[in-house]
Order: structure tokens, then sequence, then C-alpha cells
């Protein structure tokens, strides 16, 4: 995807919760830098992911250390063609029961 980053800490790190607040701070100042360099130019707005998958075996496609990516997006984007799909069945509201069962995870 034209435009995708990578942004890293310069420490290995596996959790993302092991990341420092001023690495935190750092990481995100780069990532709206990255944003505002992109938008209107590669995208009309920005996607950005951090995937934590710990089930998943180490490969070219995956790596054990915190990386977050940007992706440039705009409205009928190649990713949204492929995926865009898909949302309306993955992203529905919960059950009352569901978000009983959330809501006591997080006290």
């Amino acid at each position: 995807m034209p435009g995708h980053f990578l942004v890293t800490p310069k420490r290995h790190i596996e959790a993302p919760w092991d990341l420092t607040k001023d690495e935190l701070s750092d990481i995100f100042d780069l990532i709206f830098f990255i944003e505002k360099k992109l938008i209107g130019k590669l995208g009309d707005g920005m996607d950005i992911r951090q995937n934590y998958r710990p089930f998943l075996a180490q490969s070219n496609l995956k790596v054990d250390h915190v990386h977050f990516h940007v992706y440039p997006r705009y409205k009928d984007d190649y990713l949204h063609k492929v995926s865009g799909k898909f949302e309306d069945d993955l992203f529905t509201d919960l059950d009352q029961e569901e978000l009983d069962e959330v809501a006591k995870l997080l006290k």
C-alpha cells in the first residue's frame, strides 16, 4: 500500500503495555508527523493499527516486536474494496449479556 509506514520503538518490546510513557509519546509524535505529511497527498485519512498476537507463530508477516502500522486511506481504496464489505458483520453491537461480561472484566 503506497505510503504504508511501520513505526517501532528502538528497544525490543513484545507487549504494547511494556512501552514507557516517553516511548509511547515519541511513537505517537512520529505517527502524527507522518499523518500530517501524507494527508491530501497519499490519502484523505489514516488508519493506525497495532497488533498483539502471541498466539500466532512468528513469520515473515508476523514479528514479536511492538510496531504500529500507519496506512493512508481514501474513499473506495483497495483495502476498503477488499475488506470493507465485511465490516457490517464484524462491527455489530454487543448484546446485553456480552456487555455485562466485558464490564466484569474491566472492573
